[in-house]
């Protein structure tokens, strides 16, 4: 038991920060996404005896912590708005511009359908290979590179519409 505990610290230590980034990017809300993250490491450990290779911890927690977010639409019926959600703030950013470009990214990441933003979030943010996020999505590694070609298109063609809106109001 006590190996078992010191392996699953272990996870805990290294991959909390990175499943709460991916999971604030899925909910877009602070406490589900550490609500997420608890799931995703209790369900880990009820598991832990399944997981024999440590190489493969990452793409295992990050495809518990999806399945956890789908867990959440099948549990309960959300109430739709027209307001806005959150924005991450990126402290680093030093001018108001590069915050407003970031935000304006982080928006048109948001309005991709899932089977593009996920991977493309996978990629981005997590830093996983196609192979890992192939094998987070259960997909094929084809499919997943032509998604995320298909998400940067669709991201850099959204970028390029407000780019000519903005030249057009400047005018």
């Amino acid at each position: 038991m006590a190996e078992k505990k010191t392996r699953y610290e272990k996870l805990v230590h290294i991959y909390h920060s990175e499943l709460y980034r991916f999971a604030y990017w899925l909910c877009r809300d602070p406490n589900i996404a550490e609500d997420l993250v608890q799931e995703t490491f209790l369900r880990a450990w009820r598991s832990l005896d399944s997981l024999l290779d440590q190489k493969a911890a990452k793409p295992w927690l990050l495809t518990i912590l999806r399945r956890e977010n789908a867990r959440r639409f099948e549990r309960k019926q959300f109430d739709y708005s027209d307001v806005e959600n959150d924005t991450i703030v990126d402290e680093k950013s030093v001018t108001l511009d590069d915050e407003m470009e970031q935000t304006v990214i982080q928006r048109h990441i948001a309005k991709l359908p899932d089977e593009y933003r996920e991977p493309l979030l996978l990629q981005v943010v997590m830093g996983c290979s196609g192979e890992e996020i192939a094998e987070i999505l259960d997909l094929n590694k084809n499919t997943v590179m032509t998604r995320l070609y298909r998400a940067r298109n669709q991201l850099k063609e959204a970028l390029s519409r407000d780019d000519e809106q903005l030249k057009g109001a400047s005018n």
